[in-house]
Formats: C-alpha cells, structure tokens, sequence
C-alpha cells in the first residue's frame, strides 16, 4: 500500500508531466506561428535530442545494460524498429502536423480518441465482445468531435481539413503505438523503448529534414526559450514524470490524471495564443474528456 507522502509525489509528477505535454504542443503552434519553423526540422529536431537526453538520464541512473540490452535480441530489435517508425514516427509528426495545420488544442483533442480506436481494434479482432458502453463511448466520441470541429455550425469546419486528417491519423497511430509497445514494455523499461524509438525515428526524420538544416531566419531570445521548453520539459521531463508517477500511483490513476494534457492544451492556447474556443467546441471538449474519464475508470 502506497502511503500517503508517496502518493503526493506520485500526483505531483503525473500533473507535471500531463501539464508539460500539453503546454509544449501549445508551444510548438507558437514556433511554427511566429517564428516559422519548419514542422520537418522541428520534428527531427524533437525526437533526436529528446531521445539522447532520455537515454543519458537512465544511463546515469539505471547503467549501461539497461540502456544496450535490447539490441541484443534480433526479434526485439525488429520490433523496436518497427514501434519507432509506425508509432513513435508516426504519432509526433502527424500531431505536430495537425498542430501547424489548426491548433494544439484540436489536435491534442483528435489525438485522444486514441481509446476508442483501441476499442473498435479489440472488438473487430475479436477480443472482446460490442458492449452497450462500447456504443455509448463511440457516439459520445462522435457527437464530441463534430462539436469540437463544427462549433454546432455544419456550414464550416472550425480548423482546415489538413489538420483534422491529421489529427485522426495522430489519434489511430497512437492507438498503434499503446498496442504495439506492450510486447517490449514486457522486457525493458519504457524509458529504454521510448529512448530508442525516439533516436531512430529522429535518424529517420533526418533523412527527410536535416537537423543542420534550419530554414527560419528567427533566432530570438523567445525563440530559443520555447524550443528549450519543448524538447526539455515538454518532451523529456514529461515523459520521465509520467512514468515515473508509476512507481507511486496505480497506472489507472495515472492515466485518469493524465487527462490534465489536452486541459492544459486548450487552456494555454486561448490564453497564450489567442485562439478562440466557442461555446459548442467547449460542450465537445467536454464531452471527449468525460469519455477518456470513463475509459480510465472502467475496469475491463
């Protein structure tokens, strides 16, 4: 039983963590709004030092061998190429495409039907069986994004389509990426996994964008700051925190406030840039966010 200091740190890391995420996707607009950064450059940029800085930190606190052990395995090594380029590849730049394309609020929302992809997955491939909450879930997440997308208005959509496709892309990888992992997770740290992932999905991105090949002409003070912030607290240290609350809280309460991120997302946006957010839009984001509550809280 978890006494009750630890589970202080526990929650104090989770909302951190949670937090870091969805402001760094708010920062991430501003980088490709004001100072017009490339979304290719910024996501090799991303994933490269993100994952060097994942894997420095559990090489100092773990060892060598908890950091080298996987490539060991040539089953494994195939599974881990095969995670960074479908999942972890797929997951950042589709967000972050989604990101450039609307907003941080809307796509970290897309990107959280992750769940009822999972749910439609297991059912189709016959895991488990269609269930009346399964059904309430999918109309919930239905009626909630075209809320969220529509502002209760079908004459328009409230972001460009590109970011919407995007968006659903982000969300169905993500889908891939929590189902695929758990065949590694089973046999080394997720820190090790994500820390690989990230380096050979960044050394990928290069191919296509070369970190050394930077097209923005705006190196200000504020642009450095908010590229720190977002490789640094809202990818590396949000990561770190988040699995690390693990050790203190149960992993559904983990995930319950983890719900903070697309919050936080939404919140930093319309304060920091300004976007606008209706009323209808904020009826959907409600109800998304009741449905990720109840996926968190359901037992099976």
């Amino acid at each position: 039983m978890k006494n009750t200091n630890n589970r202080t740190v526990g929650i104090i890391f989770v909302l951190l963590g949670a937090s870091f995420w969805g402001i760094g996707g708010t920062a991430a607009h501003y980088l490709f709004e004001t100072a017009d950064i490339n979304v290719n450059w910024y996501v090799s940029t991303r994933l490269v030092l993100s994952g060097v800085l994942l894997l420095g930190m559990q090489l100092l606190l773990a060892g060598r061998k908890t950091v080298f052990t996987i490539w060991k395995d040539p089953q494994k090594r195939l599974s881990l190429i095969i995670f960074s380029l479908l999942g972890m590849l797929l997951v950042q730049y589709s967000y972050m495409a989604s990101i450039a394309e609307g907003n941080a609020a809307i796509a970290t929302l897309l990107q959280y039907l992750a769940p009822i992809y999972i749910i439609i997955w297991v059912i189709f491939r016959g895991h488990q069986k269609l269930h009346v909450s399964d059904m309430v879930a999918i109309l919930l997440t239905i009626i909630g994004t075209l809320l969220l997308l529509t502002n209760g208005s079908f004459k328009g959509l409230s972001v460009p389509s590109i970011a919407i496709i995007w968006g659903v892309i982000s969300g169905i990888s993500l889908a891939f990426y929590t189902l695929y992992a758990r065949n590694l997770l089973r046999f080394y740290s997720s820190v090790t996994v994500v820390g690989w992932a990230m380096i050979i999905a960044g050394v990928c991105m290069n191919v296509i964008h070369p970190i050394w090949r930077v097209e923005t002409q705006d190196w200000s003070a504020a642009t450095f700051g908010v590229l720190g912030f977002t490789i640094i607290f809202g990818t590396t240290l949000a990561f770190w925190m988040f699995i690390k609350s693990l050790e203190y809280l149960e992993a559904k309460e983990t995930t319950l406030l983890g719900t903070v991120e697309p919050l936080t997302a939404v919140v930093s946006s319309v304060i920091w840039l300004n976007i606008p957010f209706g009323f209808w839009q904020v009826i959907g984001m409600g109800l998304i966010l009741i449905l990720v509550l109840y996926l968190s809280l359901a037992k099976k």
